[in-house]
């Protein structure tokens, strides 16, 4: 209400939404009669941009000025005719975005107090000239799309939402079975490394038996992971037997190494 003339307008990107709102307040308010109203396709800057733009006026319209959003169902058709008019939800395989840019703060807590009733909690952000109010958690998304009973949505929204995680799952355990693979393999070079390093400079006859053989079983097979060498040494050996083993021809190595660098100074 402005100078005392009462007046509503609805801005929205279909047609059809703006019919309906129509049709909605002749039917709720029976003021069909008592309303100036027209639709137009954009005005000033944003003409011609596919906007639907429905302006109304009149004492008709007190009545949706005094118009009361109290029960649970009114709050759940507030929202929904809310999104249809303000609201927009990104593709669910990029990322989870829902909002609502409300061209005042008192009309985005209004959404997010209606939200907080059905256990939603939306946040509010500025943006311009305007106030966004948005939820970037999945299960908040769902909830709200089902508080607005657009169950269709929901299930296409829960799709590809799923398909995103199991996407997202298969690609951790790949990356982390390929970072053990390296780091496997990275591994088992410098073993073999060290032991060739140990052979060619002072031999393996110098070790003890368990290391001499560790040593001959690693050079003989490269790419066997510490079970299977284990399984070649006799008698077997576990994991932490065949790492102990290794590790102790890992240091002969790096004293190896420090020695000839003592002598090169």
């Amino acid at each position: 209400e402005t100078d005392g003339k009462i007046s509503i307008e609805i801005q929205t990107e279909n047609a059809a939404v703006v019919r309906k709102c129509f049709t909605l307040l002749e039917k709720t308010f029976n003021i069909g009669n008592d309303i100036f109203a027209e639709v137009a396709v954009g005005y000033g800057s944003q003409r011609d941009t596919g906007i639907y733009i429905l302006n109304a006026e009149g004492e008709g319209l007190r009545a949706v000025l005094n118009a009361s959003v109290q029960p649970a169902c009114c709050k759940r058709a507030f929202l929904r005719g809310a999104f249809l008019c303000v609201g927009s939800i990104t593709d669910p395989e990029k990322s989870n975005h829902l909002e609502f840019v409300c061209t005042s703060e008192e009309m985005a807590n209004v959404l997010i107090e209606y939200m907080a009733e059905f256990e939603i909690v939306a946040k509010i952000i500025g943006r311009k000239k305007h106030f966004v109010v948005y939820l970037k958690d999945g299960e908040e998304i769902v909830n709200l799309l089902n508080v607005m009973g657009a169950h269709v949505s929901l299930m296409e929204f829960e799709n590809q939402r799923i398909l995103k995680e199991i996407s997202n799952s298969v690609n951790r355990r790949v990356n982390c079975e390929t970072a053990n693979i390296a780091k496997t393999v990275n591994a088992a070079t410098k073993q073999v490394e060290d032991i060739i390093l140990i052979r060619d400079t002072c031999g393996f006859g110098g070790l003890p038996q368990n290391l001499r053989e560790m040593a001959q079983v690693r050079i003989d097979y490269p790419d066997a992971s510490l079970k299977e060498l284990g399984s070649y040494l006799n008698p077997p050996v576990g994991k932490s037997g065949v790492n102990h083993r290794l590790r102790k021809l890992s240091e002969i190595a790096e004293h190896l190494k420090e020695h000839r660098e003592e002598q090169q100074l």
